[in-house]
C-alpha cells in the first residue's frame, strides 16, 4: 500500500507574503515540497506563466470545472474565480511527498 502525502494550505490576501514562505520552505535542505498550483479566471501579471503561477482559464471554463465536480475548493473575490483543481491534487498525493497550496482568500 502506498503512503498518501499531506497537503498545506498557506491562505491570506494578496500581498501578505504567501510566495515569501512558500520560497523559503522549498529552499530548506531535505524537504519534498511539490507546489499545487491553482486555477483564476483573473488576467495573468506581468511576468506569471501559465501552468506555473496559476492555470489561467476563462470564466466558462472554470465554471465548468465546479459544475463537473472538479475542483477542491473554490472561492470568488472581485468578480474572479481562484481554486484548486482536483485532478492535479490526485496525480501528484499518491506519493509520500507534501504538497503545498498558497492560495489568495
Amino acid at each position: 500500500m502506498s503512503k498518501r502525502g499531506m497537503l498545506i494550505v498557506l491562505s491570506g490576501p494578496s500581498g501578505v507574503g504567501k510566495g515569501t514562505v512558500r520560497k523559503a520552505l522549498f529552499s530548506q535542505p531535505g524537504n519534498d515540497f511539490q507546489y499545487s498550483v491553482s486555477m483564476t479566471t483573473r488576467q495573468p501579471r506581468p511576468g506569471e506563466v501559465n501552468g506555473k503561477d496559476y492555470f489561467f482559464v476563462s470564466k466558462e471554463e472554470f465554471e465548468q470545472h465546479i459544475r463537473e465536480g472538479q475542483m477542491l475548493e473554490y472561492a470568488k473575490y472581485v468578480d474572479n474565480y481562484y481554486g484548486t483543481p482536483l485532478k492535479y491534487i490526485w496525480k501528484s498525493s499518491t506519493n509520500e511527498s507534501t504538497k503545498l497550496s498558497a492560495r489568495f482568500k
